[in-house]
């Protein structure tokens, strides 16, 4: 008889937290960020460029360096950054990004629309003191449906003329 009254009570205490458990609505979150670029395959993996970077990929010997650093849209939300363009975006990250560096230039940038995505690229370089050379970076955005790309490939200036069609293929291959 005892057995059968706590066979019972278990069982009527599994029923009501099973019953609970049905009622808690649940929302799905997506957790982690999923996207494809393609990258010369003189080009390797690396992990020492930035820690923020989703990918970085090099070339010591030919000196030629980038990294892929992204932004979900939801994340940016929560921060209460919201851009409305691909351009409001861009202009905020331009605007300091070298500033502080010995002759720094930034080209006009250039908008383009490929599908449902928009990309701007420009050119930027500035005069490092350290190795007294020019470095020259390619800069380029993309805005997909749920994220900002921030696309960063960069040598030194006398090499832009020769990696820079690379850079754009960089760039103009992500996708989600």
């Amino acid at each position: 008889m005892k057995t059968t009254v706590t066979s019972l009570f278990l069982m009527a205490s599994l029923l009501m937290s099973t019953a609970n458990f049905a009622q808690t609505t649940m929302k799905e979150y997506k957790a982690g960020h999923t996207f494809n670029i393609s990258i010369p395959d003189y080009m390797g993996k690396t992990a020492d460029l930035n820690s923020s970077a989703a990918i970085q990929y090099k070339n010591e010997v030919k000196d030629i360096y980038g990294i892929v650093i992204f932004d979900t849209k939801e994340e940016l939300g929560l921060l209460d950054m919201n851009y409305t363009s691909i351009s409001d975006f861009y202009e905020d990250f331009i605007k300091d990004f070298l500033k502080d560096e010995e002759k720094r230039t930034v080209s006009k940038s250039k908008l383009t629309k490929k599908g449902d995505m928009n990309f701007i690229e420009s050119d930027a370089s500035y005069f490092d003191k350290e190795i007294n050379n020019s470095i020259y970076y390619f800069v380029g955005i993309v805005e997909t449906k749920t994220a900002y790309y921030k696309v960063l490939s960069w040598s030194s200036l006398e090499n832009k003329d020769k990696y820079k069609a690379d850079f754009q293929k960089i760039l103009y291959s992500i996708k989600e």
